[in-house]
């Protein structure tokens, strides 16, 4: 059976390198929008009897849910044999827990709304916090690709002398292994969050930051915060100014400007948002995690263990 790839516009760019790696044939999401804020979703081919995967980011998760299970119910209504969800950013995974009273733990919730829509899921370095694994939160099978590769990759091709730079003890692990592959220093700076643009940063030794370029690593680059405070961090003397890699570029109110004017001599993020920041693409490493869906057909759970995280 063939494969079906069915790409939101957005999405257009990935779909075509991922629907080539997989061999893959091509049905696009056509998504018309209303004067009165309502949506017509089209989806735009035949996919009767197929494996599907819808291609759609969820940078912007509470306008794109609607749409998404808009187009999985009526690509079942077509005769699809199963539906999966292929979201290289997936969303709502901060919220683990209840912070304060009252509060919804959105993790859990999201991971069930998708689930009642899709029977698999894909995604890339999910910005997971307490909760260690997808299945603790899916019933349906789950792929989590790493971009570690490609990092690595990108900055060993296009960085002289690089010493990566993570922006706290929690991106350690990740950032100590990117410096592996790309064969390379690395230093971990220290965080500490009060709000969603408050972020205070400091770095345990300048001395090693004054050779070779900085490389500031983010998994998540939203308000830009911890990017910006890095580079303040950053000896003003040193052999190069600071590029930053970004693994999700989120980049919300100006925070792409911002960044740049704190003096980043380049932003490159992969494709798992599209933004003008893009240089490296996961287009092969999320093709490899869907034929390993394809090949194993693997299907959802009959019923789950008590999940783990903490709801109150």
């Amino acid at each position: 059976m063939t494969p079906v790839l069915a790409p939101f516009s957005a999405m257009m760019p990935m779909g075509a390198r991922l629907a080539q790696s997989v061999g893959a044939r091509i049905v696009p999401i056509g998504w018309r929008h209303f004067p009165d804020g309502e949506s017509l979703i089209t989806v735009e081919g035949d996919v009767a009897g197929c494996d599907l995967a819808i291609l759609c980011t969820l940078r912007d998760p509470d306008r794109h849910l609607l749409p998404l299970r808009f187009a999985a119910a009526t690509a079942r209504e077509m005769g699809a044999a199963r539906i999966g969800l292929i979201a290289p950013y997936l969303g709502y995974m901060r919220q683990d827990r209840r912070f304060a009273a009252g509060q919804a733990v959105s993790a859990p919730l999201f991971a069930a709304c998708l689930e009642e829509s899709f029977d698999w899921l894909i995604t890339a370095d999910p910005h997971l916090h307490r909760i260690q694994d997808l299945a603790e939160l899916f019933s349906v099978p789950t792929r989590r690709v790493a971009t570690a590769p490609a990092l690595a990759d990108w900055i060993a091709r296009n960085v002289a002398d690089p010493v990566l730079i993570g922006p706290d003890e929690e991106s350690r692990q990740w950032v100590a292994e990117v410096a592996a592959q790309a064969g390379c220093r690395f230093e971990v700076f220290r965080k500490h969050r009060s709000g969603d643009h408050q972020v205070e940063i400091s770095a345990p030794s300048r001395v090693a930051l004054t050779a070779g370029t900085p490389v500031i690593l983010d998994d998540i680059a939203s308000s830009g915060g911890t990017l910006v405070r890095s580079i303040e961090q950053l000896p003003p003397v040193r052999e190069s100014p600071p590029i930053c890699v970004v693994i999700h570029a989120v980049f919300a109110d100006g925070a792409y400007a911002r960044v740049l004017a704190a003096g980043a001599r380049r932003i490159v993020s992969t494709d798992s948002i599209p933004h003008e920041s893009n240089g490296i693409s996961i287009a092969s490493l999320l093709a490899g995690a869907w034929r390993s869906l394809l090949e194993t057909g693997e299907r959802r759970q009959e019923s789950r263990e008590d999940p783990g995280f903490s709801r109150s």
